[in-house]
């Protein structure tokens, strides 16, 4: 659907809500701004000619707090939510410590409030206790050891919790040798000592402290995990080296040093040679320019007689060509030697 039309099928059931997210599901989560507007929704059974399901979040809605005392020991937990449904207490669970295959009941109390602020102390009794937040542990699936989700929403393969080993149970496993299915080091997948359980118990802290879900926690903590934006990519592509061999990027260069502006008249003298110096006198500069004007004029006059010879040449040939043409006949005196002469009378 539009999200124009939703947004106005939402106003029109109990006006606008505070805000409003879509879920990985397809769901929307309203978060409403009063008791008047939530009771508006939950009693909505169609929503833009469609039937519709509105239901109270899970855990959003609530806060869970511990209380010890060794008072509460003698009491059940049926007793303790009776005792404190009044101060707003919806549900009590007692913490168990496992002690080789037996449990063992402990002081703990969890205690979840129907409000999203945890008060600091409720009444059980005579007694005052005090409350602190609760932190629960990661939830890790039984079926493929991946933390976030639980057996029954799973979508992987079946992973033992011991050898990671795929399409495999745990009660089969037979190996001596430990693997995590999670961070692939020597330790079960269970093990609490596994860099990929701590991650996950800062997550769960978080989403406890500010009351967000699990994903809106994950990628508060882990932006980078989630998503790849076009700038990260680039800069992740620009910072590696495009010269592996040590040759090249190990290469000296030495500084750079600044030049010192040259005269104009340096240039000029330096045309004709390259000999002399910025600390010419200016007779030598005078004498360096007449010898310039000097040489431009032997240059004149030397182009001006390769012209002439050029033309002589041509009118040269021109006359032997009408010579030979007309017909005519040529007188050759050639220079001979006296004794030549002497046998010639």
């Amino acid at each position: 659907m539009s999200p124009f039309a939703i947004e106005k099928g939402l106003a029109g059931i109990g006006g606008s809500p505070k805000s409003v997210k879509k879920l990985r599901s397809g769901d929307l989560l309203l978060e409403t701004n009063s008791a008047i507007q939530t009771k508006s929704f939950l009693l909505a059974k169609s929503f833009l000619n469609n039937p519709v399901t509105v239901t109270l979040h899970r855990t959003l809605n609530s806060c869970r707090g511990v209380i010890s005392d060794n008072e509460l020991m003698k009491s059940t937990e049926e007793e303790i939510l009776e005792g404190l449904s009044s101060q707003g207490v919806t549900a009590v669970k007692r913490i168990f410590m496992k002690k080789g295959t037996t449990l063992i009941a402990t002081k703990h109390v969890i205690l979840t409030f129907n409000t999203t602020k945890l008060p600091s102390t409720v009444k059980a009794g005579y007694i005052y206790c005090k409350t602190r937040l609760y932190i629960p542990n990661p939830i890790r699936c039984f079926k493929c050891q991946r933390f976030g989700h639980s057996k029954t929403a799973c979508r992987g393969r079946q992973t033992c919790c011991k050898c990671a080993s795929v399409d495999h149970l745990t009660s089969d496993c037979q190996s001596a040798e430990l693997l995590c299915a999670n961070c692939k080091q020597p330790h079960s997948s269970d093990s609490k000592d596994c860099p990929q359980w701590k991650k996950e118990k800062k997550i769960q802290e978080v989403r406890t402290k500010q009351n967000l879900s699990y994903y809106e926690a994950k990628k508060l903590l882990f932006p980078e995990q989630n998503s790849m934006s076009y700038s990260n990519a680039l800069k992740s592509s620009i910072s590696q080296p495009s010269q592996t061999d040590e040759r090249l990027t190990k290469v000296i260069v030495p500084p750079l040093i600044k030049l010192k502006p040259v005269q104009p008249n340096v240039l000029r003298v330096k045309n004709v040679s390259t000999t002399k110096t910025s600390t010419e006198s200016p007779s030598t500069n005078s004498a360096a320019q007449s010898k310039i004007k000097k040489h431009s004029q032997n240059a004149k006059q030397a182009k001006a007689s390769d012209q002439w010879e050029l033309v002589k040449e041509k009118k040269q040939k021109a006359a032997k060509l009408a010579f030979w043409q007309n017909g005519g006949h040529i007188t050759i005196s050639v220079p001979l030697p006296f004794s030549y002469k002497r046998g010639l009378s």
